[in-house]
């Protein structure tokens, strides 16, 4: 049920650090493109600080907050007070979004169907006429919910990392699909579509790529960065320079945003007011 429109609602991000986090500038937009009235405040909470996080998310419990966003390090941290994980949370073993719901307090994940509308815009038409394999770079938090929402759209996937034993833990813990894990040199490389879920590339080291110098990328490969500071990573200009299409992780950070935000108010921004609000 919709709120009034003089709802106040309160809504916020708990995380360590959050300095750069552009989440209040998209959900400030999303509430004045609403026509709602409300705040987003950040709770920035040292890793280890357990008792401030609870006390924290019982304010959530008693509506004092409407709406929580979690990012790292506390994706995990919250799972023990949630009174339920929605599915795509508990395979993922993640929760980025907190809300109430029939008085229990609840854990969801928004990464996960965030990234896969954005790669779904970013492709557009050629989806239909691609096989459908991808190789993910990286094997932490991001990962799973980036390997959940491929093998969720029937994507065959490939976990890369530098660290095969991370890579085989997050491959094992998808116990109804096959997934394959490597190291990162793609050669062969029968791969439509390559993500980086690695920090690799991010502000201020964005000399930095995931993969090798110059190592030539899969023909026709779509390139999608998760890393969105800068606005273009070196692994976006390298793949550019190769002729392919690549994107950073710009769009799904508006794209889960909105919708953590649609599941607190029962409203659905539009993209193009929020994707305005963080390129200014």
């Amino acid at each position: 049920m919709k709120q009034p429109l003089t709802f106040d609602f309160r809504l916020g991000l708990v995380g360590y650090p959050l300095g750069h986090s552009l989440s209040p500038k998209i959900h400030a937009a999303a509430l004045r493109a609403s026509g709602l009235q409300g705040t987003y405040s950040l709770f920035p909470l040292h890793p280890e600080d357990k008792q401030a996080l609870q006390d924290l998310l019982a304010r959530v419990r008693a509506g004092g907050i409407h709406g929580l966003n979690v990012t790292i390090p506390h994706k995990q941290n919250v799972i023990e007070f949630m009174d339920e994980l929605t599915p795509a949370a508990r395979a993922i073993g993640a929760v980025n979004t907190v809300y109430m719901r029939g008085g229990k307090l609840i854990g969801d994940n928004t990464d996960a169907p965030g990234f896969l509308s954005d790669l779904k815009r970013a492709i557009g038409n050629r989806e239909s006429g691609i096989e459908k394999a991808a190789i993910v770079l990286g094997a932490g938090g991001s990962a799973r919910a980036v390997v959940y929402a491929l093998l969720n759209d029937d994507w065959s996937v490939t976990i890369a990392a530098r660290r095969l034993e991370q890579a085989k833990q997050l491959a094992d813990s998808f116990t109804n699909y096959e997934l394959r894990i490597m190291t990162f040199d793609l050669q062969p490389s029968p791969f439509s579509l390559i993500v980086n879920t690695t920090p690799l590339g991010m502000t201020p080291n964005i000399d930095q790529s995931p993969l090798p110098e110059k190592l030539p990328l899969p023909a026709n490969a779509f390139v999608y960065d998760l890393v969105y500071n800068p606005r273009e990573t070196k692994l976006v200009r390298d793949a550019r320079a190769q002729g392919l299409r690549a994107t950073t992780g710009l769009g799904m950070l508006i794209e889960q945003a909105a919708r953590s935000f649609d599941l607190w108010t029962d409203h659905n921004p539009p993209r193009d007011v929020l994707y305005a609000s963080v390129v200014e």
